[in-house]
């Protein structure tokens, strides 16, 4: 007999469509939605703080915790990994405001040096003291929480940079993707973003760098979303306009040498009818990954040699686009999904 699925844990919050969540790395339990009215075109944000508590048979329940409001829309969001009460939210104002949820009105700390809306915040989870930002500016910068400015300036692309992300094995690379049909990988060790010999750094907003290790043409329309796969050094996915998830290996590039060009695709997933905004390798598989798309699902793949790149599953209750998706870092198996229909799904696939 076929086991019946849990129906999803479901959260709404009317009037706010939803563009991002971050499970906290701290608290099993909590997660953090960042969420915009008016589908982000104009008007006020939202951060909200969610808890997500198992029931009976394998279900979850959710509960909104608290929120805060805030003056422009918000596009992403994530938890700081040395505080387990903070995080950071990325606005369309071009601010990004650091966060206590143990206090209950405004923001701890908030640095306003991006011109266009920042689309994406990345916290590194080996240099936990450090975070960053990508802009539709084509910049992305550096911060440490305590720091009035920012310690980092790159021009990473000269068009929107819509995700920026710390590799989970090395400390100083940084991938980023944009609308230029780019991924680019950054090696902060090379020369030019290395600090004076008389102390502080070589850049500031002004004076941005532009120096990648690595160019990949991941395609010939917008990359929307890119994750380094938790498992394999130097893999990553990426998927955009063109409705493919694709995986790459990098690792046949040494990292350091300014300008190379490459990387390989090792696997292409077909089957999203829109653009796919969001992708994210699970922490607990090296296979597994999961995308959220404009056609209004979430789908899990497998990427296992042993079977080939599959379809594993379609979470389609959502009636928007699906913007976000993310795994618990703790219970194995558990997705969340966000959309512009104002609506958070907590579910088994």
């Amino acid at each position: 007999m076929a086991r019946t699925r849990p129906p999803p844990a479901v959260l709404h919050t009317p009037g706010f469509a939803h563009y991002a969540l971050s499970w906290s790395p701290f608290h099993t339990t909590r997660l953090a939605l960042a969420s915009s009215a008016n589908f982000g075109l104009v008007g006020n944000g939202r951060l909200h703080i969610v808890s997500v508590n198992p029931g009976p048979n394998g279900t979850h329940h959710t509960a909104l915790d608290k929120y805060y409001e805030t003056q422009d829309g918000l596009f992403d969001i994530a938890w700081s990994e040395i505080h387990e009460n903070q995080l950071v939210t990325a606005s369309g104002d071009g601010s990004i405001r650091l966060w206590d949820v143990m206090l209950n009105d405004l923001p701890i700390r908030a640095w306003q040096e991006h011109t266009r809306e920042v689309f994406s915040v990345d916290w590194s989870n080996i240099k936990k003291d450090t975070f960053a930002s990508s802009s539709w500016d084509g910049l992305v910068k550096l911060w440490l929480p305590e720091r009035p400015r920012s310690v980092l300036t790159m021009q990473a692309h000269h068009s929107c940079v819509y995700q920026a992300l710390f590799s989970p094995y090395q400390p100083d690379v940084l991938a980023t993707c944009s609308t230029d049909g780019t991924v680019r990988i950054f090696d902060l060790r090379v020369k030019s973003f290395a600090p004076h010999p008389g102390g502080g750094t070589n850049t500031n907003f002004a004076t941005p760098l532009n120096a990648a290790s690595l160019t990949i043409p991941a395609s010939n329309t917008e990359v929307l979303s890119i994750d380094w796969n938790k498992y394999r050094p130097f893999v990553l996915a990426s998927a955009g306009v063109d409705k493919m998830a694709k995986v790459w290996d990098c690792r046949m590039i040494k990292m350091g040498e300014v300008g190379q060009v490459g990387g390989q695709c090792e696997t292409q997933l077909l089957g999203h009818e829109y653009a796919i905004r969001k992708i994210q390798w699970s922490p607990h598989r090296p296979d597994l990954l999961a995308t959220a798309s404009y056609d209004m699902t979430c789908r899990v793949w497998t990427t296992a040699p042993n079977i080939g790149p599959q379809l594993l599953y379609i979470h389609d209750p959502h009636t928007e686009f699906v913007v976000a998706c993310g795994w618990s870092l703790y219970e194995d198996g558990l997705l969340a999904s966000c959309s512009w229909d104002g609506r958070l799904n907590v579910f088994r696939p």
